[in-house]
């Protein structure tokens, strides 16, 4: 009999998990089956009482993150973890009917692909849980994705799917290179895959949450955008790197905006008002890169505090190189404002990414 895993990835799932499991364990005339709930430390007792329930069924396994989270790496965390020859991936919130999933696994197994996705977009397929607006924002996102990605895989009409199978001693390489920091696992392994998979496609039943609400947010998106552009980069640009540089494009508006108030309206004169402005615009970057870039190393309270002197310490000097070329190439070579800021501005922003990683949010 096939032995299968399958990873649940759970936050904040206690009425949805039990009946789950249940069913899950029911398909044992189907397969050998094992159980993976990788819970990013849950607050309303999802991983107590899995931990109960696996005291009374061996094949229900708890891995409990505490210090990392993320959809992406708790799906990798538990397909390395697995056991079984064919390993499954799906929703813990009812969005996933067990029946597609296991269709999914005789799909694979007939058909000897490497992954078989279960697509809201195929034939068949029906989509009763998102809104008209969600349906539509997810098939721009399709659309963008197919873009980005091998050609091989231009016949998929669901990069976003969170339900998939795969045989895993054949993407086991695969899954070991996929960026945790992605936005969508599934989407990730076919990018780092280089087309070398061989992927299928089975209609999915998507239905709606049973307990509890959607975790898409904003942070989510920006991964969208991030994971996009570090595809298309051919992946040699690093992930935070690209987050880092969309912050600073920011940071440039921020400091044009000052420069051109405190010149026009405050009627200061170059020099202060561009100092005073990159100040400002290194404090807007700092708030934004520690919501979006470096979230998983996110400081709060007075480490927050204390991570905005870190940071104007870490980036005093490019300020102080920004303001100094800024203001040379102004007097010396042409006085546009806008050009003399983006000479100085090009220059703190490859200073600020390495040593603001190292030393304000301790990431390599």
């Amino acid at each position: 009999m096939t032995h299968l895993s399958v990873v649940l990835p759970t936050f904040n799932e206690r009425e949805n998990i039990s009946p789950l499991l249940r069913d899950l364990l029911a398909i044992e005339d189907f397969f050998e089956v094992e159980v993976l709930v990788v819970d990013d430390d849950s607050t309303d007792g999802t991983p107590e009482l899995v931990k109960e329930i696996s005291k009374k069924d061996h094949r229900i396994r708890l891995i409990s993150r505490l210090g990392r989270s993320g959809l992406a790496s708790a799906i990798k965390e538990g397909l390395l973890a697995a056991n079984g020859d064919i390993v499954a991936v799906m929703d813990a919130d009812g969005q996933h009917k067990l029946s597609d999933v296991i269709n999914a696994c005789r799909f694979l197994i007939d058909q000897k692909s490497d992954i078989v996705v279960g697509s809201r977009f195929i034939g068949d397929a029906t989509i009763s849980g998102l809104s008209r607006r969600r349906t539509k924002s997810s098939s721009i996102a399709n659309k963008i994705s197919r873009f980005s990605l091998p050609s091989k895989y231009s016949h998929l009409t669901d990069y976003m799917s969170g339900c998939f199978v795969l045989n895993f001693n054949n993407c086991y390489e695969s899954i070991r290179k996929v960026n945790v920091n992605g936005f969508k696992f599934f989407y990730e392994l076919l990018a780092v895959s280089q087309g070398r998979l061989i992927v299928s496609e089975v209609p999915l039943a998507f239905q709606p949450r049973f307990y509890g609400e959607s975790k898409l947010d904003f942070s989510i998106l920006w991964d969208f955008v991030i994971s996009i552009l570090h595809t298309m980069s051919f992946r040699v640009v690093p992930r935070r790197a690209i987050s880092f540089g969309i912050v600073g494009a920011t940071g440039c508006f921020v400091q044009l905006m000052f420069t051109k108030f405190f010149m026009e309206i405050a009627q200061l004169g170059f020099e202060r008002s561009i100092a005073i402005s990159a100040v400002i615009a290194a404090i807007s970057n700092y708030l934004i890169n520690n919501l979006l870039t470096f979230r998983s190393n996110k400081l709060k309270g007075f480490f927050l505090l204390k991570g905005v002197f870190k940071y104007l310490l870490v980036s005093s000097l490019p300020v102080i190189a920004n303001v100094g070329i800024a203001t040379a190439f102004y007097n010396t070579i042409v006085q546009s404002a806008f050009w003399a800021q983006m000479a100085g501005i090009l220059l703190a922003f490859v200073w600020n990414y390495a040593a603001s990683s190292r030393f304000v949010w301790n990431t390599p």
